[in-house]
């Protein structure tokens, strides 16, 4: 018992552990859309048999390959329209005389035109200075150039090596333009055919720099995107077929860059490609 004149005193609580400091905010993740449309990707790989491709799936080549079949291709075109001439015009001849020499001075001349634009191509490429406007030559002609010169190239077993050629050429002017754009703006698309690796990769990227990431699991890559987002230029990425493709139904209505892929396990599966450069196109468009 107490005495009357003192109250229990109870015991004090103990201290308050202290505040664990809060765990970092996790870094960005990018958004991962998947797109489904009419054209399968993968479809120029249909008569593909199984085996190991070359070189482990690298296609990389020198832009002089693409310049030297795209010489052959120019040459290639006007001798059959040539030939075609030399076919028809006897018949031509006997409607109006003077008919036969208006088409040869007409192939002459478009001849003669596309050889000076072919020569500023290669003039534009080496000296480092884009001598005419993108619609007059990696948006334009180039863009036709390149699809018959993948044509002529594949006689020789050189398709592959030949388009990887041409885009790095695409893409060395396309760079040169020094466009700046909004993080809204970009769009980087990707084919479903990543290693988890290179997906992690680009997801990391795309997260860094706020940039909207698409994944088209069938063809028209593009198309698609562009009539619902309005970009105003893409990251994409493919193998060099499907790349050459997409280019030519894309590239003459926005700028793109075109990042080829390695194809070690054969196309459509873990494939890999160059973090760095996609990181290195990114960060010169978006960042001021």
């Amino acid at each position: 018992m107490l005495p009357a004149n003192m109250v229990p005193i109870a015991p004090s609580a103990p201290p308050a552990p202290p505040a664990r400091p809060a765990p970092p905010a996790p870094a960005p993740r990018a958004q991962l859309i998947h797109i489904e449309t009419d054209r399968r990707l993968g479809h120029e790989w249909d008569e593909w048999d199984g085996r190991a491709l070359p070189n482990a799936g690298d296609f990389s080549a020198p832009p002089r390959l693409y310049f030297a079949f795209a010489g052959v291709t120019i040459a290639v075109v006007a001798g059959v329209l040539a030939g075609l001439l030399y076919l028809v015009l006897p018949r031509l001849g006997a409607v109006w005389a003077p008919l036969p020499t208006v088409l040869w001075l007409a192939l002459a001349m478009g001849t003669g035109l596309v050889a000076a634009w072919y020569l500023l191509l290669l003039a534009s490429f080496y000296s480092g200075v884009n001598l005419l406007p993108d619609r007059l030559l990696e948006r334009g002609p180039f863009l036709r150039l390149m699809s018959y010169t993948s044509l002529v190239s594949r006689p020789f077993g050189r398709r592959d090596r030949v388009e990887h050629a041409a885009i790095d050429v695409y893409n060395t002017l396309q760079v040169r333009r020094g466009r700046k754009m909004g993080k809204g703006e970009l769009l980087i698309l990707i084919p479903r055919c990543l290693s988890k690796q290179s997906l992690d990769g680009v997801l990391e990227i795309a997260g860094r720099y706020e940039v909207p990431v698409f994944v088209a699991t069938r063809g028209q890559l593009a198309r698609r995107v562009i009539r619902e987002r309005r970009p105003r230029a893409v990251v994409a990425v493919a193998c060099e077929r499907d790349m050459m493709t997409g280019l030519r139904d894309a590239a003459g209505k926005l700028p793109i860059l075109g990042l080829t892929m390695r194809l070690p396990s054969g196309p459509c599966r873990d494939a890999s490609l160059d973090l760095a450069k996609m990181e290195e196109w990114v960060r010169g468009w978006v960042t001021p």
